[in-house]
């Protein structure tokens, strides 16, 4: 599993490594059941300590994404589902606020702003 950490982002270390697992999680690139590095194995590989991984994996197991068991090791959960839809509507929410904002500033009236955002929902790829 690759993570990669910068120095340069002015986000702590733990928080780089949870919004990169649970990205591969709601991309499907990781899956439940699938296994995850012990907290030593993945500070090791990406050399933070071990504190800063153990950090990150709390907040993973709080949020629903990981599940630990001692012995067996860390593994992405089966009952999440629920989570990731908040979770992607939270970052839907933050980028339709900064879209209307944009809206707003510039004069652009809130029906096309509307016939906009239905035109690149009904888009397909």
């Amino acid at each position: 599993m690759e993570i990669i950490i910068s120095s340069n982002k002015g986000q702590p270390i733990y928080e780089q490594i949870t919004s990169q697992i649970k990205a591969k999680v709601m991309s499907g690139e990781l899956q439940t059941g699938d296994s995850i590095p012990s907290m030593r194995a993945l500070a090791k590989s990406i050399h933070v300590s071990v504190t800063s991984v153990q950090k990150a994996y709390e907040d993973l197991q709080r949020d629903g994404f990981i599940e630990t068991t001692v012995g067996r090791g860390s593994f992405i959960t089966a009952n999440n589902k629920d989570f990731y839809q908040e979770e992607r509507q939270r970052q839907m929410e933050e980028h339709l606020q900064e879209a209307a904002e944009i809206a707003r500033t510039s004069g652009i009236s809130l029906g096309k702003t509307i016939d906009l955002l239905t035109m690149f929902y009904q888009e397909e790829e």
